[in-house]
C-alpha cells in the first residue's frame, strides 16, 4: 500500500542523511548508467559532496523524507569549475526505488527552483543518460530544451552510453 502523502516534506540535506542518500545513489551506481560512477561510495566519502551544498546559495542540496525514510534529494552544483560559469548549475534529481512514479521528483524540482528563483542563477543544465524517458518527462515538465547529445561518452555495464544535454533559462539576465 502506498504511503500517504500528507507526511511527506522536503528540507535542506543533513548530515544525518549521509547515509540514506548513499544508499540511494549507491543504488544507481550499481544498476543502472543513470550515473557513470562505477564503484559504490562509503557515507564517508560522499560526506564532501554533502558539505558542498550549504541551506543558502546557488548550490543546494533538498531531501524528500516520510517521517524518517529518505525518498529522494535534488541537487543543483557547478557546472564548470572556471568562474565565468558562476551562474550556471547543472542539477539533478535521484529517488529511492520505492519512491520512483509518486510524483516525488516533480517535487523536487519545484521546491528547487524556487529556491533558486532568489539566486545569482542564469541557466540550469541537466545530462541525462538515454534512454530515461521518466528524467526526460520530467525534465520537459520543467522547461529544460534539448540543446545536444554526446554519443557514446561513457562505458558502463559493458557498453557506450549517450548523454543528451538539456538546459532551461532561470530567468537572470545582463551581467
Amino acid at each position: 500500500m502506498p504511503r500517504a502523502r500528507t507526511d511527506l516534506q522536503v528540507r535542506a540535506g543533513a548530515e544525518a542523511d549521509i547515509g540514506a542518500l548513499t544508499n540511494i545513489y549507491n543504488h544507481y551506481v550499481r544498476e543502472t548508467a543513470i550515473t557513470f560512477d562505477t564503484a559504490p561510495f562509503t557515507p564517508e566519502q560522499r560526506l564532501p559532496w554533502l558539505r558542498s551544498h550549504p541551506e543558502d546559495g546557488p548550490h543546494r542540496l533538498l531531501v524528500a523524507h516520510e517521517g524518517d525514510h529518505r525518498l529522494g534529494y535534488a541537487t543543483s552544483g557547478p557546472f564548470r569549475p572556471k568562474a565565468a560559469y558562476s551562474t550556471s548549475v547543472e542539477v539533478s534529481v535521484y529517488l529511492a526505488p520505492d519512491a520512483a512514479g509518486r510524483g516525488i521528483g516533480t517535487l523536487l524540482y519545484e521546491r528547487l527552483f524556487d529556491a533558486l528563483a532568489g539566486e545569482d542563477v542564469h541557466r540550469a543544465y541537466a545530462g541525462i543518460t538515454v534512454p530515461n524517458d521518466a528524467s526526460v518527462r520530467l525534465h520537459a515538465r520543467f522547461g529544460f530544451r534539448h540543446t545536444g547529445t554526446f554519443t557514446q561518452v561513457g562505458r558502463k555495464l559493458g557498453r557506450y552510453w549517450d548523454v543528451a544535454w538539456y538546459e532551461k533559462e532561470l530567468g537572470r539576465t545582463g551581467g
